[in-house]
């Protein structure tokens, strides 16, 4: 079991030594199920709408962001039976997770999913796009305020300074992305509060992180494929700002910027996904960096179309599909193999 003080990664690999009485306290239904796997949805519904933005930017097909859509709610769905499942027979297996320093921080994969979600169905399902983003709304608020009231309430370890302490920022980010597109709109001030709020704490948190990487140990190669996390922030920040304010300004066009400047240094942290160990289901926590990524690029090229801005717009839309084409089918095969504690692992 993981101790408070041991710092866990997005990408943590299961040591070939792992002593026997680990595994035998691995015996209740979906006690090893991490709550991180939500992070798969976020992928998918994230690649879902910027599949979706394509259909509008280069004329492709509408079906793929249907099927992607479809595809997102069934994971969420499967994960949400199988994740409260793992509450009432391993309550305390949840307890501990939400209350680790890194791990807790996964549990905002779950509320920032219907808030994704809502974005991807709001065109084609309009009333349960407005019940699920109410719900994700509100939810992501409340864990975003408990999880910095945590930060704020107690002494961290500066090894726990990991990407994962940007999902809860970026869960706020993600509030106002369906602003434009609901049946009855949120108010704009609540928006605006969302987007300062996201904004304001992913900076030092971005800062916290950096300096962690410059002056302590190196993350091990497992976990580097995490650093990605660290791109979401501008390119959901991109999306987000352009959803309140409706227009691509200067101020929008920086935080582009930055997001492609930092993915462009964070994307050969990938190669480490097949060189660190056998296939894990945390993998899925690039997806939705990639995916936010390739969102804001096609956004951006809507807004500036252009040889440049439409050539990163379709690298990216690319990139984001065939790796995320590849986490699913690898995943699927191992449900299908009856693998999912040891992917797990």
């Amino acid at each position: 079991m993981v101790t408070r003080d041991e710092p866990i990664g997005a990408f943590a690999c299961l040591p070939a030594g792992a002593a026997t009485a680990e595994r035998a306290e691995r015996r209740r239904p979906l006690d090893y199920l991490p709550v991180g796997l939500f992070a798969s949805v976020m992928g998918l519904a994230g690649l879902s709408a910027a599949w979706g933005l394509a259909s509008r930017a280069f004329g492709a097909p509408l079906w793929i962001s249907t099927v992607l859509a479809l595809a997102a709610m069934a994971a969420f769905a499967i994960l949400a039976i199988a994740y409260l499942t793992k509450s009432v027979m391993a309550f305390d297996a949840v307890v501990a997770e939400f209350r680790h320093p890194v791990a807790g921080n996964l549990f905002g994969t779950i509320f920032i999913s219907p808030l994704l979600l809502a974005v991807v169905f709001a065109p084609i399902a309009p009333v349960p796009a407005e019940v699920m983003w109410t719900i994700g709304a509100v939810a992501m608020l409340g864990f975003a305020w408990l999880i910095i009231d945590r930060w704020m309430g107690a002494r961290q370890h500066p090894a726990h300074a990991t990407p994962a302490w940007i999902v809860p920022v970026v869960g706020v980010l993600d509030v106002p992305l369906a602003y434009r597109s609901l049946v009855v709109a949120p108010p704009p001030g609540l928006m605006i509060a969302c987007l300062a709020i996201g904004l304001f704490f992913a900076v030092p948190l971005f800062t916290i992180i950096f300096s962690r990487l410059l002056f302590e140990q190196p993350l091990p190669g497992a976990q580097q494929p995490a650093l990605l996390i660290l791109v979401a922030p501008f390119a959901v920040g991109f999306s987000a700002y352009v959803a309140v304010t409706g227009r691509v300004d200067s101020f929008a066009q920086a935080l582009y910027a930055l997001a492609i400047f930092v993915l462009a240094v964070l994307l050969g942290r990938l190669r480490h996904l097949l060189r660190c160990c056998p296939f894990r289901v945390a993998w899925w926590a690039v997806s939705f960096p990639l995916a936010a990524c390739a969102s804001a690029a096609v956004r951006f090229a809507l807004d500036k179309p252009g040889v440049v801005t439409n050539g990163i717009a379709l690298l990216l839309l690319a990139l984001s599909s065939c790796v995320i084409a590849g986490l699913f089918v690898r995943t699927v095969h191992g449900l299908l193999m009856g693998e999912l504690r040891a992917l797990s692992g």
